[in-house]
């Protein structure tokens, strides 16, 4: 299964961007998925995640309220609606494909990786 992210860019804070995430093939389609991410010097951390259905949703505490998560089976995509966005957003977002078909934040629950989008918050 490979992944291909996009969407990110440059945008100035309280400004919005909108991730995608294709999958290619529809291994993703009956497994959670969801999104992480790495800033410069830290470790990769959660952000959200959708159960396979899409009827269960969950997001860290530092994006809830701002990032909408979705996915599309019939196109194998998951996407990330991010709003209001601040420069402490700025990271590199990967998406994931889970193990199983729930929602998970644990990073070992994920099977497959994207290879990340940069997505840059200027003050």
């Amino acid at each position: 299964v490979q992944l291909q992210a996009s969407g990110g860019g440059l945008v100035q804070a309280g400004g919005s961007l909108r991730l995608s995430c294709a999958a290619s093939r529809r291994t993703g389609s009956n497994n959670g998925m969801g999104w992480f991410r790495q800033a410069p010097g830290k470790e990769r951390v959660f952000v959200a995640t959708i159960s396979w259905r899409g009827g269960s949703t969950y997001y860290s505490d530092s994006v809830k309220g701002r990032f909408t998560i979705s996915r599309d089976n019939a196109k194998n995509t998951v996407y990330l609606q991010m709003n209001s966005l601040k420069p402490e957003d700025t990271a590199v977002y990967y998406c994931a494909v889970a193990r199983g078909s729930g929602i998970t934040r644990n990073y070992d629950d994920y099977r497959y990786w994207g290879q990340g989008t940069q997505v840059t918050v200027s003050s």
